[in-house]
């Protein structure tokens, strides 16, 4: 959520990045709403300050008949401030709303562009991978060595659900025990930090295994509940299933003021995601690209404000050792005005190298907030000389761990149909060389 007062001292700046993000808001009416409010609950606040008042001189005076004359004049005043105070809560209730569908104005660097279109290709890494045969997609190799199954799973779930089997699951949990050790040595990420030339505090991440369920009010103050049709909703409790591990992690410091000295702050959180894949009807339906449920490493952080630009660059430069760690070809997209969430004041997405389908394909996402979350949830930081102001948020995919997967099958599939396992992972799978 923005400021109102940001909102009133730029207000065409405001109107103008919401049309650039696609969604309409009516920023005049909103002011108009919010002088009412400011009205109403200046009217309140006085009269119950007259309340008060009379209150202590009933209790000084000694006056029987003045006492009976002021009670019955509270009494009156009373009745007139809970009829304000009604109005004044259906004012706040659609204030409320007005201010929650506003979104994040954007960074200076965000290009414009209407969706994806616009986005722009800032480096890339490695050369595409070659072969001396035509190379198979995820989902070819994965039958044929028995270790991706989404037949047996659309006849026990239905379409979208797959049974991960033998080498392919070690091969998931090993790409976790390598980015935790990652993310848990000060070393590594200083390293990273370093070649990258960004100045900021190596300090590592703590795991976590968050919720995999969250209340709409929290899913709401996240900026992450709509579009609902997306989302599954258990009715008989009123819970939401997470769509990543960071619609969990971001509220973990809600209502909280977190010490200067101990930012920042860095979450790795493994978690199932759960998505319906509204709208992508007949799309990716092959293998293990678009499912239904699948599993992601997220990183969630906060920072101060003064830190979040090096911060997300950290985030994202983390994000590209571990691919070129794996020795998979990419490319950094700076993602536009009419791509990005509405709550991303910057977006940078990776998109890793998928020679079975001959393109490249998104694996890694890093969004910075701002203040844009943590205002909504109410986090805060205490700086040193006393000062409380909002804490900057951002969260970034370390591992999607289906795509990772598909992105391994592709790169490293051989011409017997095996799959050579990526160094750095041999380690977590026994040493073993191939997948067959």
């Amino acid at each position: 959520m923005l400021d109102i007062k940001f909102i009133r001292d730029n207000k065409d700046i405001v109107q103008e990045g919401a049309k650039r993000k696609r969604v309409e808001i009516d920023i005049e009416k909103l002011l108009v709403l919010d002088d009412e409010r400011i009205k109403q609950l200046k009217e309140v606040e006085d009269l119950r300050s007259e309340v008060n008042k009379v209150s202590q001189d009933i209790a000084r005076n000694q006056d029987q008949a003045l006492k009976i004359q002021l009670i019955e004049e509270m009494r009156i005043v009373k009745e007139d401030i809970k009829q304000k105070e009604e109005k004044l809560k259906v004012t706040m209730e659609e204030w409320q709303k007005m201010m929650l569908l506003i979104p994040n104005v954007t960074s200076p660097d965000v290009p414009e562009g209407p969706d994806e279109s616009g986005n722009v290709v800032i480096r890339n890494w490695g050369e595409k991978t070659m072969f001396e045969f035509t190379p198979k997609e995820h989902y070819e190799i994965g039958e044929k060595l028995k270790i991706i199954d989404n037949q047996t799973a659309a006849e026990v779930s239905g379409a979208r659900f797959t049974y991960l089997k033998g080498d392919l699951v070690l091969m998931q949990f090993a790409l976790i025990n390598f980015l935790l050790e990652i993310l848990g040595n000060k070393e590594i990420l200083e390293k990273i930090a370093k070649d990258k030339n960004i100045n900021i505090d190596p300090k590592p991440f703590i795991p976590v295994v968050p919720p995999f369920m969250v209340k709409p009010n929290t899913y709401l103050k996240m900026a992450r509940l709509d579009p609902k049709e997306d989302k599954y909703h258990l009715v008989a409790d009123d819970m939401y299933l997470v769509g990543s591990a960071e619609h969990s992690l971001g509220p973990m410091h809600m209502n909280q003021i977190i010490d200067e000295k101990d930012m920042p702050i860095r979450y790795v959180g493994y978690s199932p995601a759960f998505r319906r894949e509204a709208g992508s009807y007949g799309k990716d339906t092959k293998g293990i690209l678009r499912m239904h449920q699948f599993e992601k490493l997220e990183m969630e952080t906060f920072c101060l404000p003064e830190n979040s630009i090096q911060e997300q660059e950290f985030l994202v430069a983390i994000q590209e050792y571990f691919l070129q760690m794996l020795k998979l070809p990419y490319q950094v997209v700076l993602i536009c005005t009419g791509d990005m969430g509405k709550p991303d004041y910057r977006q940078i997405d990776i998109e890793t190298w998928m020679p079975g389908q001959n393109t490249y394909r998104e694996t890694h996402t890093a969004d910075l907030m701002t203040s844009f979350q943590s205002r909504r949830l109410n986090t805060k930081v205490k700086r040193i000389d006393g000062k409380v102001e909002l804490v900057h948020m951002n969260d970034a995919t370390i591992c999607a761990i289906g795509r990772t997967l598909i992105a391994i099958l592709e790169n490293y599939q051989q011409i017997d149909g095996s799959v050579k396992i990526p160094e750095v992972l041999r380690k977590y799978m026994g040493n073993k060389e191939f997948i067959k």
